[in-house]
C-alpha cells in the first residue's frame, strides 16, 4: 500500500464517490484511480466501497474504518512536511488564512502587517468564503488558521478558541428619525426596511433570534456579505443597516452616517479562531494568533490542540 492509494480513496470519498471528479482533482486518469483503489482493497482484504457495476455506490462499514485511518495517516504526512519546513526554514514559508470578508477587511490588516514586519520572509495567502467554507478549507488543509463568527465551533474536526467579542451596530443617514431617539427598540427596527448580512454571515443568526424571541418579523430589504455594500445602500436611502462594529470603527468615511450600538438588543457575538485538530502548527502560525488577540497565546493554543477542551470562555 502507498500514499497514492490513500489519496485516491480519500478524494473519492470527498467527491461523493465520483471517480471522474476525483481523477480531475488529482490530475490523473479515472481508470488509474479505480485500479489503485481496487489494489488497496485486495491488499487489505476488504471492500472499501460497495459497487454497482463499475460505479461506487456507498462506503462500506469496514471502509468507514479505513477512511478514518487514512485521514489520520494523511494528516500526519502533512505534519511531517510542516515539521520539515519549520526546521529547514524557521522564519519563511506561507501562512494560509481562511476567513470571511468582514474579518479580512476590518480585523486582519493590523495583524497581517505586524506578522510581515516580524517575519518578512513569510508570505500570506488569504482565502475568503462563508463560515462553512472557512471550516471546510481548514479540514481540507487549504488553510492553517481560520477566523469567523459563525459555524466554526460546530465541526468536530476543528479546535476552536474565542478570539474577541463584538456587537452589531445600527447605521443610518444622519437625518434619519431614529438618529434623534435616545433609546431605540427592536420594534423601532422592525418598522423599518433593514439592510444586513446574508443569513450565514457575521452574526446574522443572532439578529434573527432576537427578533424571533420578541415575535417580531423584520422587513429585510436587502442581504449582503459585504459591510461596505450594506453601508452603500443605506446611503442610497433603501433602509437602515445592521453591520458589525468592526465595519464602522475609526472609519472617517462613515462621517455621513449615524451609528448606534445594538448590543443591548441583539446581544454579543464571539469571533473565533480555528485550527484543524491534530495539525502541526509552525511558529509563525502561533505568533499570528497571538497578534489577533491578547486572549490567545501559544501555551493556550497548544493545550487545546493536544486534546484538552476546545473552548476557553472569554
Amino acid at each position: 500500500m502507498n500514499l497514492h492509494q490513500f489519496r485516491f480513496v480519500q478524494e473519492a470519498a470527498r467527491r461523493n464517490l465520483n471517480l471522474t471528479e476525483a481523477a480531475k482533482a488529482l490530475h490523473t486518469s479515472q481508470p488509474g484511480v479505480s485500479k489503485a483503489i481496487i489494489e488497496l482493497e485486495e491488499e487489505l482484504g476488504v471492500e472499501i466501497f460497495a459497487r454497482h457495476g463499475k460505479r461506487l455506490k456507498r462506503i462500506t462499514e469496514p471502509g468507514q474504518h479505513v477512511l478514518r485511518s487514512i485521514e489520520m495517516i494523511m494528516r500526519e504526512v502533512g505534519n511531517l512536511k510542516r515539521i520539515g519546513e519549520q526546521f529547514s526554514a524557521q522564519d519563511s514559508g506561507t501562512l494560509s488564512i481562511a476567513t470571511t470578508h468582514t474579518q479580512a477587511r476590518y480585523v486582519l490588516p493590523p495583524a497581517v502587517a505586524r506578522l510581515r514586519e516580524a517575519y518578512p520572509k513569510v508570505n500570506v495567502s488569504l482565502h475568503q468564503g462563508s463560515p462553512d467554507q472557512v471550516a471546510r478549507m481548514l479540514i481540507d488543509e487549504v488553510a492553517e488558521i481560520g477566523i469567523a463568527t459563525e459555524s466554526l465551533s460546530e465541526y468536530q474536526e476543528l479546535v476552536t478558541l474565542p478570539c474577541y467579542e463584538w456587537q452589531h451596530m445600527l447605521v443610518m443617514p444622519v437625518g434619519h428619525p431614529l438618529a434623534a431617539k435616545d433609546r431605540i427598540s427592536l420594534e423601532d427596527l422592525a418598522a423599518e426596511p433593514i439592510i444586513t448580512y446574508h443569513p450565514s454571515f457575521t452574526g446574522r443568526t443572532r439578529i434573527d433570534a432576537a427578533f424571533a424571541q420578541r415575535k417580531l418579523q423584520p422587513r429585510i430589504a436587502l442581504e449582503a456579505i459585504d459591510s461596505d455594500v450594506i453601508k452603500t445602500y443605506v446611503r442610497l436611502g433603501l433602509g437602515i443597516g445592521i453591520v458589525a462594529e468592526m465595519a464602522v470603527r475609526d472609519e472617517p468615511q462613515n462621517a455621513d452616517l449615524a451609528v448606534r450600538p445594538l448590543g443591548s438588543l441583539l446581544g454579543q457575538n464571539i469571533a473565533r479562531v480555528a485550527f484543524k485538530r491534530g495539525a502541526y502548527l509552525r511558529n509563525f502560525v502561533y505568533r499570528f494568533a497571538e497578534m489577533l488577540s491578547d486572549r490567545l497565546d501559544r501555551n493556550l493554543i497548544a493545550k487545546a490542540m493536544s486534546g484538552h477542551p476546545n473552548d476557553y470562555e472569554l
